[in-house]
């Protein structure tokens, strides 16, 4: 009811941010850990940014999130983490018996300004870490960046503290990038098609989207195993998903282990997965199986059977940048039209200019500060789109607003599916496909009159 005031008219803003279109750095490096097997993510700051953390994901995913904290009290706050967070190391070791303890920051203790590295090296010191056992680390303030952001230092830590440069095996790493669980399966499944050994990391698949069997696991079975993390530094090749999630640690694997890699936007979409597989053929030096032609067949098939319906459809995009790439290639490849595009995210010109040579030069386009849900309302009642894709918070959006949305990007509260169905690759773009037309036509089918409602469509 509220949103029904916001203003179509659009202020520039500086300092103030309403409905943010992101959400903090630690939570995508908790979910980065998570995609470590048998690691258990370590919130260095109070017991509330770790319950946060951990029910936003546990909500979005509908699975238990394990993670630990250094449990701050008024003390810590005053003189420092550092006693906090030995005492955890040895007790998470103790008690709960990791192979790797992932430690992430948060606005607490990077306001402190603990330093980690001395902090572990202590209670490394001081016998808190047994043999064989791994403590990893990376900075993740709250107020700097997004949860993307903060995947990606994470996701650049393990290449720091793991990748060891060796002889040169037959294998390429795929570097993901924030998607679901299902997308990383997807991307496995598809290179595995192609013969091709990959490294993948991090690999949350088996983790946040695992069984229910009655038997309670601390660690579930999936995850990157350490070794192959260790491995990847021996790597041919690494294909790096989305520029702001991947690119980070590819860069690092090419300086520190001389493994090139190709950074291509995530596999959303006909054109952006013929370019991942693309990426992979050259990269292994193999040919494109019969069973993955098909699959793109189908959706070729599909794209133009409906492109009727879809035809100069307008649609607004609201969330991760990688994503909103992605989405925009696709949706204009299907002749749809991107009148507005924000993301909380810091992105930089570059990306910027990118995302405007797809969407186009009239395009409201808003990254970093003072891009957030409230300025895309303002764009929505201005553009007046057919659709908007966006997380669960849009729902308010398009209610108030009537226009019909598909759930897309993080998080999503109200709806289940996304851990289980990708939308990368080319059976996943039919799946964003049967999405988006199902809430055309279902909208089509609401408005029309007696005599225009069809049976056959």
């Amino acid at each position: 009811m509220l949103l029904r005031h916001t203003p179509k008219e659009m202020a520039q803003r500086s300092a103030l941010t309403v409905n943010p279109a992101k959400t903090c750095q630690p939570i995508g490096a908790m979910y980065a850990a998570l995609g470590i097997h048998k690691c258990l993510p370590h919130s260095h700051g109070s017991q509330g940014c770790c319950a946060y953390h951990r029910s936003s994901l546990t909500r979005h995913y509908k699975d238990p999130i394990m993670a630990t904290t250094s449990s701050f009290t008024e003390g810590a706050s005053v003189f420092g983490g550092q006693a906090n967070l030995v005492e955890a190391v040895g007790n998470i070791f103790s008690i709960y018996n990791p192979d790797i303890i992932a430690v992430h920051t948060t606005c607490l203790s990077e306001v402190i300004g603990d330093d980690l590295p001395q902090i572990i090296n202590k209670a490394n010191a001081d016998g808190k870490i047994p043999k064989g056992k791994h403590v990893i680390y990376t900075n993740t303030p709250s107020f700097k960046g997004s949860h993307i952001t903060g995947f990606a230092n994470m996701t650049q830590s393990m290449v720091q503290h793991f990748a060891e440069k060796s002889a040169r095996l037959a294998q390429v790493n795929i570097l993901p990038g924030f998607v679901e669980p299902s997308d990383m399966s997807e991307m496995k499944r598809i290179a595995a098609l192609m013969g091709i050994k990959t490294v993948l990391f991090p690999d949350t698949s088996g983790v946040v989207n695992s069984v229910y069997d009655g038997k309670f696991r601390m660690y579930p079975n999936g995850g990157t195993r350490m070794e192959k993390i260790v491995s990847a530094g021996a790597s041919a090749f690494t294909v790096a998903l989305g520029r702001l999630a991947s690119l980070p640690a590819a860069r690092l694997l090419d300086t520190k282990c001389g493994v090139s890699y190709e950074e291509t936007d995530l596999p959303i979409g006909l054109r952006a997965t013929d370019a991942f597989v693309d990426a992979l053929r050259r990269g292994a030096g193999v040919g494109v199986p019969e069973e993955l032609m098909v699959e793109r067949g189908q959706l070729l098939d599909v794209m133009t059977d409906m492109h009727q319906y879809f035809y100069h459809k307008k649609v607004a995009l609201v969330g991760d940048p990688d994503h909103l790439v992605a989405l925009a290639q696709f949706l204009t490849d299907i002749d749809m039209k991107i009148p507005c595009v924000v993301s909380g995210t810091p992105t930089g010109a570059k990306y910027e200019r990118r995302l405007r040579e797809i969407a186009g030069e009239d395009a409201v386009i808003k990254t970093g500060l003072g891009a957030d849900m409230f300025s895309f309302h303002q764009a929505v009642k201005n553009e007046k789109p057919d659709l908007i894709l966006g997380n669960s918070y849009v729902k308010y959006i398009a209610r108030d607003e009537d226009i019909p949305m598909v759930r897309v990007g993080f998080p999503i509260y109200d709806r289940v599916g996304h851990q289980y169905f990708p939308i990368t690759g080319y059976q996943g773009a039919l799946r964003l496909l049967e999405k988006i037309l199902g809430a055309i036509l279902d909208r089509q089918d609401r408005d029309s009159l007696e005599e225009s409602f069809e049976l056959v469509m």
